[in-house]
């Protein structure tokens, strides 16, 4: 079966932006976008909310046509263009979107489970709001935090306050970047 891999960068005090939605501070060079390539391309698709993905269309369909675009960025606009994308929107027009997206109107609890049980590779879920509405319905089975070097002071926190069940984690995986981010890669427990 496949997972539910929850994949967020984060400062030090917990934030995944700013105040001002700034996302600027996230420490991201060669080797890291690298890593990131490397975890993303076996994935079995990516699940966003709509804000996370405005933001991810606005910029890699086309990013490898910019002739000033470094081998990572190419790969990873290929990467994302063609990976399955689910986005969970009220605001979107339901159905099939560009770049292999399909836009649903709410998450579904049975229906997550069902596409859990799909053939393919795990699926990342970005996009804080999403997130907490996973946590909500207890489908997230690991997390990949990246703990950037950088204390925000406010803005908007991965891990709202919320009726979430307490989880218990396994720490997997910690692996510190040249850059000074820190990732934290914990699964949920056996039941």
């Amino acid at each position: 079966m496949r997972k539910i891999v929850l994949m967020m960068g984060i400062s030090l005090d917990g934030y995944v932006e700013g105040p001002g939605r700034e996302i600027d501070w996230h420490q991201v060079d060669a080797p890291f976008h690298q890593h990131m390539n490397d975890v993303l391309r076996p994935m079995g698709g990516f699940l966003s909310g709509r804000v996370t993905h405005e933001l991810m269309a606005d910029y890699w369909p086309a990013a490898d046509a910019d002739p000033g675009a470094e081998p990572v960025e190419t790969d990873f606009a290929e990467i994302w263009r063609e990976k399955p994308k689910i986005v969970f929107s009220r605001t979107l027009k339901p159905g099939p979107a560009p770049w292999h997206t399909t836009v649903v109107p709410e998450v579904s609890p049975a229906a997550i489970r069902a596409l859990k049980e799909e053939p393919g590779g795990d699926l990342s879920l970005g996009g804080a709001g999403l997130a907490a509405t996973f946590l909500e319905h207890d489908l997230v089975d690991e997390f990949r935090i990246y703990v950037h070097p950088v204390v925000v002071g406010a803005g908007k926190r991965l891990f709202p306050d919320g009726p979430f069940a307490p989880s218990l984690l396994r720490l997997v995986e910690t692996r510190a970047f040249d850059n000074g981010v820190v990732l934290l890669r914990y699964e949920r427990t056996p039941e």
